[in-house]
């Protein structure tokens, strides 16, 4: 997993709670974590240390592990509308937004990271409702769905997110149903 994610994760823990939150998860993780919790955003590491950071912050806030994900996921969509502005201009709305995730998104990020092992998303449009579905090898149906949330906030989008789980609780592959709330 890119360190961009791991060095998101740690800002927005330090912004929403405190460095010194931060700093005790990964203390408390450091025992587990092959890099003993030292990151750079142009990194590679495995996804478990970020599950690994993820519990400790649940175990130390008192908060769902899949609350925190998904916050995250907000958090990490508004920096990447920071970061990758074009992906977001380049189109007029949520809906028109997490279409473009796998067929340019994705592409996009595969040809500056060629090894990258990115979430599959396939889609299907129905007038102002999005079907869309969530594979990976990794337990971050959260994170996408935070994702979600957050573009709807960049575009101030009001959206109802339906969630259907097909992984049997693994959290690896999950249907969204994402209609958009029109303004009377």
């Amino acid at each position: 997993m890119k360190g961009i994610v791991f060095s998101e994760f740690i800002e927005m823990v330090e912004s929403k709670f405190s460095p010194e939150v931060a700093d005790e998860i990964i203390g408390k993780a450091s025992a587990k974590l092959a890099t003993g919790g030292a990151y750079t955003s142009v990194g590679v590491y495995d996804h478990l240390e970020l599950v690994e950071l993820v519990t400790e912050l649940s175990v130390l806030s008192g908060l769902p592990v899949d609350e925190l994900v998904a916050t995250f996921g907000k958090h990490l969509a508004g920096r990447f509308a920071e970061l990758y502005p074009a992906f977001f201009e380049e189109v007029n709305g949520t809906l028109d937004f997490l279409e473009s995730v796998d067929n340019h998104i994705h592409k996009e990020v595969i040809k500056l990271y060629p090894d990258a092992e990115l979430p599959q998303f396939t889609s299907e449009r129905i007038g102002n409702r999005l079907v869309m579905e969530y594979q990976s090898v990794r337990p971050f149906a959260a994170l996408a769905k935070g994702l979600i949330e957050g573009s709807a906030l960049y575009y101030g989008e009001t959206l109802q997110v339906e969630e259907e789980d097909l992984s049997s609780g693994r959290g690896n592959h999950m249907r969204f149903t994402i209609s958009q709330q029109l303004s009377r």
